[in-house]
């Protein structure tokens, strides 16, 4: 909740997605199909809620900037002849903001913990490649604004590298800030929601998101 009051005070709606969890005996598509619906809801009813229909964004830390990482790669224009009107509209994000994100599922740089909540403890190869969001960047990817640790001990410094080199490779712009000091896990650099506190990749990215005409 407390990236949404952020979010609020840079004057932009934030919205809190309670997705379906491992730890409730879901895997996935499950999490991803309810990120892609909240997506289409905002769009859907973003008149009503006085939303630029234009401007909806998503944004995640560690294994919620994975979901996000996997909207941003797999999202799709929507199913115009569904009987659903809220199935009709784009799941695809204008923007993604990533904090510390889990963007792979090798072996070698993933978090191990949460590839096993995803697709278990033997998943295919093609389920790990599907699922490595670093393999399935396209030029139509939104732009990202990135930021990690390289004392981050939960999730390896090179999962936000790998994604912006594929976002380089893609031509998406995008921006990667890597910090020396920090653990796995600092929000916003404080836990009871304290303006002096922030840390400065808030700055950054309030400045980045202004630029998107956020």
């Amino acid at each position: 909740e407390h990236y949404a009051l952020w979010l609020n005070q840079q004057g932009i709606a934030g919205i809190v997605l309670k997705y379906r969890l491992a730890s409730g005996g879901y895997h996935y598509p499950y999490m991803f199909y309810d990120v892609s619906r909240a997506i289409r809801y905002t769009k859907y009813m973003s008149k009503e809620w006085n939303i630029d229909h234009n401007r909806i964004g998503v944004m995640g830390s560690s294994a919620g900037g994975h979901l996000s990482s996997l909207i941003l790669t797999h999202f799709d224009n929507g199913k115009i002849d569904d009987s659903d009107p809220i199935e009709r509209q784009s799941s695809r994000p204008d923007l993604g903001i990533l904090c510390y994100p889990v963007i792979s599922m090798l072996p070698e740089i993933g978090h191990a913990g949460c590839r096993e909540a995803l697709i278990g403890k033997e998943p295919s190869q093609e389920m790990v490649k599907l699922l490595s969001s670093e393999f399935n960047v396209k030029a139509d990817t939104p732009p990202c604004f990135i930021w990690h640790t390289y004392e981050d001990e939960g999730v390896k410094v090179e999962n936000s590298i790998v994604f912006a080199e594929a976002l380089s490779k893609a031509r998406v712009p995008f921006e990667l800030h890597i910090y020396e000091k920090g653990h796995h896990g600092l929000g916003l650099g404080s836990g009871n929601y304290d303006p002096s506190k922030w840390l400065p990749w808030t700055v950054e990215c309030s400045r980045w998101l202004k630029e998107r005409g956020f």
